[in-house]
């Protein structure tokens, strides 16, 4: 039996450093560390990304 909350878009996940979480179900809380996790990968490949980049730099101008 389908409601009207079913025909409604997901709001989007969003997490805010420092939130309180007691209000959050535990299925909440596991969600939003996958959510942190998989962000967390993003920066560590952008940060190598841009460490390379500034080391291929860096050769350049050294030689």
């Amino acid at each position: 039996m389908a409601t009207e909350d079913d025909d409604r878009p997901r709001k989007k996940i969003s997490h805010e450093i420092g939130q309180d979480l007691s209000l959050l179900s535990v299925e909440e809380l596991t969600e939003r560390v996958g959510l942190l996790k998989t962000e967390i990968a993003r920066l560590e490949e952008a940060a190598a990304k841009k460490r390379a980049s500034r080391d291929a730099a860096n050769s350049v101008f050294k030689s």
